[in-house]
């Protein structure tokens, strides 16, 4: 029994994880941290497709950042990957990026302006929960699902201790 409440806890622990990191990637305040789902394997192995990524805007980046980069709306997802080379024009850098599993660097040149902020840390496949849950079976499985069946549940405890007091 003591096995099956820690998996509950765990279960529990797990969905609110997915549910903070849905309300965070889908409301990403501007300056502030932003959770991004991977979307290729462009990084791998050292960030494979799937995972979630954290970053932080910075002011300065340096040849070997992982940077996160471009347009950011429900149709486009942004590009993480690894500052290969920079120039300076017109007293602007400009980034020369390359996936790590890519074989040439990218034809795009990224301004400072286009850049959402540097990598902190991956977590590793997360980002297909994430993912899920921003559909709305996936929202109902992950999400209202659980809430509804721990709902259900503190009723019946409710219920019960009711019940008791009642007898006495």
């Amino acid at each position: 029994m003591k096995s099956l409440k820690i998996i509950y806890y765990i279960v529990i622990a797990f969905i609110v994880l997915v549910a903070i990191l849905l309300i965070v990637s889908a409301f990403p305040i501007p300056g502030n941290y932003k959770v991004l789902v991977v979307q290729s394997g462009s990084m791998e192995p050292k960030i494979k497709t799937g995972s979630i990524v954290v970053v932080k805007p910075e002011k300065d980046f340096k040849i070997g950042d992982v940077i996160t980069f471009g347009p950011y709306s429900k149709t486009k997802a942004p590009t993480t990957h690894r500052i290969y080379d920079m120039k300076v024009v017109g007293g602007e850098p400009i980034y020369i990026t390359k996936g790590d599993a890519n074989n040439a660097p990218d034809t795009r040149e990224i301004k400072k302006a286009d850049i959402v902020g540097k990598v902190l840390f991956s977590v590793p496949f997360l980002g297909y929960a994430v993912d899920f849950a921003k559909k709305p079976i996936g929202f109902a499985l992950l999400i209202i699902v659980p809430a509804a069946l721990i709902i259900v549940d503190e009723i019946k405890k409710i219920y019960a201790e009711i019940k008791k007091k009642k007898t006495k």
